[in-house]
């Protein structure tokens, strides 16, 4: 079980600050990663070339720190299969919030985004509410 570290975790979120506020003011875009993604689909968007380096600097950046720091990146214990359909649920939840935690967690509620701060608020309630449910009902270690 890995413990907090607040310095480390204050660094983090002042570098996704700062890489969130860097890419609004260069490109004018917001920095959530299914918004990114889901573009990619989108016959209109003539920024596919940002969109892919964008999403490719999300997995290079994740095999440098795999490489460099390897604790810090924890190895999968399911099936691809059960990854790609936890992956669609997922792809499918951000279509019907309008958004990804990234996108509104960070980048909309930073912005005052009132759609955004409600659907922060949800996502950690939810969150909370399920932590409960498993502690209660079993399922999962505590």
């Amino acid at each position: 079980m890995s413990q907090f570290t607040p310095i480390s975790a204050l660094a983090g979120g002042a570098l996704i600050g700062l890489a969130v506020s860097l890419f609004l003011l260069a490109y004018g875009r917001i920095a959530g990663i299914s918004g990114v993604f889901g573009g990619l689909f989108d016959s209109s968007a003539d920024d596919k070339g940002l969109r892919l380096t964008f999403l490719a600097g999300l997995v290079i950046a994740g095999l440098v720190a795999r490489v460099v720091y390897p604790s810090a990146v924890a190895a999968g214990d399911r099936s691809l299969i059960v990854a790609a359909v936890a992956g669609l649920i997922v792809g499918v939840g951000t279509q019907l919030g309008n958004g990804c935690t990234s996108g509104h967690g960070v980048c909309g509620v930073s912005r005052m985004s009132r759609r955004s701060i409600i659907a922060t608020l949800t996502f950690i309630a939810t969150g909370m509410l399920t932590v409960a449910a498993v502690r209660m009902f079993g399922g999962g270690a505590s």
